[in-house]
């Protein structure tokens, strides 16, 4: 089979959503998208496990960026602001929007790609309760500073992905409209 030039991970997402979207995730193969990426499936099984993972493979870049972000904060800072801080570097590993989104449509119509993105989340917010804890933050706080703050996270890279006018800078501005939407209502108030 001819090899292309270029991002072989890239271009097996790329396959697998394009296929995934075509005819449905279940019935996708592993063949058809290493197929329609002009690559092997050895070559699939390099980069994925499975063609689930095609779909959460960025999971633990995100979960190193995080508690990378999170050890660079300054001592003393407290929880929540700390996990914000780190939420606010997230774009470095994102994959590209049109992904994301096209990958969120596909998840949602499958319900056990749901179940694996909320053990995806598990996962993370273990981490990053993990973290706080290491930072002397006690059990109770960082659990619920890490539950606020991945809502947080949730609504702002919702709001990112699907804004009209977006650049490179406006994931922090999400960040911080989706926090403050988060005090309000937690105040007893509405989001603006």
């Amino acid at each position: 089979m001819a090899r292309w030039k270029g991002n072989t991970r890239n271009r097996l997402e790329q396959a697998a959503l394009e296929l995934f979207e075509e005819q449905g995730y279940d019935r996708t193969t592993v063949a058809q998208i290493a197929q329609r990426a002009n690559l092997t499936e050895r070559s699939f099984y390099r980069w994925f496990a499975d063609k689930r993972e095609v779909l959460f493979g960025g999971s633990q870049e995100l979960e190193t960026e995080f508690v990378t972000a999170i050890d660079a904060v300054p001592p003393g800072t407290p929880a929540l602001p700390t996990l914000l801080a780190a939420f606010a570097t997230a774009p470095r590993v994102f994959r590209p929007r049109e992904f994301l989104l096209r990958r969120a449509t596909v998840i949602a119509a499958n319900p056990p790609l749901r179940e694996r993105e909320l053990i995806k989340l598990v996962t993370i917010s273990e981490t990053l309760t993990s973290a706080l804890k290491d930072r002397g933050i006690d059990p109770q706080t960082a659990r619920l500073a890490t539950d606020l703050g991945l809502s947080v996270l949730r609504l702002a890279t919702e709001r990112w992905m699907t804004e009209k006018h977006r650049d490179s800078n406006s994931f922090p501005g999400a960040l911080s409209t989706a926090a403050a939407d988060l005090l309000a209502v937690a105040t007893g108030g509405s989001p603006a």
